[in-house]
Order: C-alpha cells, then sequence, then structure tokens
C-alpha cells in the first residue's frame, strides 16, 4: 500500500486501518491476550503494548524537533538495526499489564495521535527536509509508520494469533 501524500489521505488510513484492529480486538479478552502466533512468542499484550509505546514516540520526536533538543531515532542508545532489543523489553512489559489497562492506553495513543494530524497542515506534514531528524521521510510518514502502518502489522499478527488458537 503506497504511503499517504497529504493529510486527507493519512486520516482517512488511520481510521480505516484503526477500524480494522478494533473489530480484532473485539474479540480479545485477557485470556485470549497472552496467544501468540506459532512462529512467534510475541503475546496479542505485547503487540498493543509495542504499538502504543511507539505512537508516544513519535510525539516525543516531534516535540524534542521543535524545542531543538536532540532527537534520538528510533530511541537514545538504539540504532534501526537494534530494535529486536529495544522492543523485547516493550513486550514484556506489556504481558505485565492488565489487558484493559492497555487498551486503554493503546485508544489514548491512537486518540492524541489523530488529534496531532488532524491539526497540522500539509505543509507541515508532507514538505521534505522541515524537521532534521525526519530524514528522507516527511513527518506525516513518521506519523503513519507510528500508527496506520502499526494498525496493519498488528491487526495481521493478532488475526494469526486467534487462528491458531482456534485451530490449536
Amino acid at each position: 500500500m503506497p504511503a499517504a501524500t497529504n493529510k486527507t489521505d493519512l486520516l482517512a488510513v488511520f481510521d480505516k486501518d484503526l477500524a480494522k484492529l478494533r473489530k480484532t480486538l473485539d474479540g480479545v479478552d485477557e485470556k485470549n491476550a497472552y496467544l501468540s502466533a506459532p512462529d512467534d512468542d510475541t503475546t496479542i499484550k505485547g503487540v498493543i503494548a509495542h504499538r502504543t509505546h511507539w505512537m508516544g514516540m513519535f510525539h516525543g520526536w516531534y516535540e524534542d524537533g521543535v524545542a531543538e533538543r536532540e532527537v534520538h531515532v528510533p530511541a537514545k542508545g538504539y540504532k534501526w538495526n537494534q530494535l529486536k532489543e529495544y522492543n523485547a523489553a516493550l513486550y514484556a512489559l506489556g504481558n505485565e499489564t492488565p489487558w484493559e489497562e492497555l487498551l486503554s492506553a493503546f485508544e489514548a495513543a491512537c486518540d492524541k495521535l489523530r488529534r496531532f494530524v488532524e491539526t497540522q497542515d500539509d505543509a507541515l506534514l508532507y514538505t521534505s527536509c522541515v524537521f532534521s531528524w525526519t530524514g528522507k521521510w516527511t513527518l506525516g510518514r513518521f506519523a503513519e509508520a507510528s500508527g496506520p502502518s502499526h494498525f496493519r502489522s498488528a491487526n495481521t499478527y493478532i488475526r494469526k494469533a486467534l487462528r491458531s488458537a482456534r485451530r490449536g
């Protein structure tokens, strides 16, 4: 799926992919939230904790950039090729957090990211080189990677874990 190139398209893909994920999550309770896919031990809880955290990271990057502080992308002390180690702690924390608390935090993060996108204009979201920390990507592309792209991959993973459990 091609990346959005304007705010209208970004909001549309945000809403579409989040609705699909929410529909899948409707079938998940505390017990099912510990399920994982056959080829990966990450639980559904871990996936939701991860997605929530990364939406928060987006805001941190943006706020640090606007304040002209150093922006650590992806995270301080980590490179993109070290995400497996970084994310492991997020998954573990998710496993220790009650499901309803994870869902509440996830919904709050989704609302915050969507409100952020709604309040920006196309020039800020889709002009290259507005922020040095975004590199070749636009701010809108970072928002999409933190939200809708993560919603799609979470939905795929969670559906796979649920299907596997039904067959199991």
